[in-house]
């Protein structure tokens, strides 16, 4: 699911919500939002089950720029956003980084 953006009116951020789908850790027992808005510290931004079993976390972003990010599961497994924004090569490895612009 894209990542849904929500400008707010009173200062240059952007409330975003980030959803891993079920299909993609359906056996998970955590996922962590990792990326540039914050310092791809991998224990920082946990995802919340929700019924249906996607992962889902909200965040507040700065607008007018590009982040890169991805989801970290169970501490180990790296997956991408099936519908980012775009995707960058990664500097570390031969993989690629979703990429949300707000």
């Amino acid at each position: 699911m894209k990542p849904v953006k929500k400008y707010l009116k009173n200062k240059p951020k952007c409330s975003v919500t980030f959803t891993l789908p079920n299909e993609a850790a359906k056996f998970a027992e955590s996922v962590h939002m990792v990326g540039e808005n914050n310092n791809w510290d991998t224990s920082s931004h946990p995802m919340k089950r929700q019924k249906s079993g996607d992962w889902v976390i909200t965040i507040e972003m700065d607008t007018d720029r590009q982040y890169q990010y991805r989801y970290l599961i169970d501490g180990h497994k790296w997956e991408n956003d099936w519908d980012a924004d775009g995707y960058i090569e990664s500097p570390f490895g031969s993989c690629f980084n979703s990429i949300v612009t707000v």
